[in-house]
């Protein structure tokens, strides 16, 4: 099994190539997309997806706007916001919406990877706790 389930959002393609390789090569399974409302769409066919990992700055639907959307959508998904172009304000814009961590590109790959795998340990405690819930709820009409 995949270490975790990751959609990479970049409209940066050499940047995309390069992360797919880099990433899968420490066994994470990668989906990418190159734009928010393609990433909405992989999320929608990829439903395994754990964790996102999306650039801020994007042309048509930039990142922020994207995270409010998967949040709204997929709110247990967790999101690793990347940007060459940080702010304070951004960085706190995006952790306001949900984001996981906020972290400056380019990344190193030793500091991704352990938030990554952080990320994708949170979302899999969350469904734990919802199947425990649901099955509590089955067992009491049961009884």
């Amino acid at each position: 099994m995949a270490l975790a389930n990751l959609l990479l959002v970049d409209d940066e393609v050499p940047f995309v190539e390069t992360m797919i390789k880099r990433l899968t090569k420490r066994d994470l399974h990668v989906v990418s997309a190159f734009s928010g409302h393609e990433a909405l769409e992989q999320l929608e066919k990829h439903r395994n997806i754990e964790v996102v990992i999306l650039d801020v700055k994007m042309p048509v639907m930039d990142g922020i706007e994207t995270l409010y959307e998967i949040k709204k959508k997929h709110p247990l998904t967790e999101v690793i916001m990347l940007t060459g172009h940080a702010t304070i304000e951004t960085g706190i814009e995006g952790m306001k919406l949900g984001a996981f961590d906020y972290l400056m590109k380019p990344c190193d790959i030793e500091v991704l990877i352990p938030k990554v795998e952080e990320a994708a340990a949170k979302k899999r405690k969350h469904d734990e706790k919802i199947i425990e819930a649901r099955m509590k709820e089955i067992i009491s009409r049961r009884v």
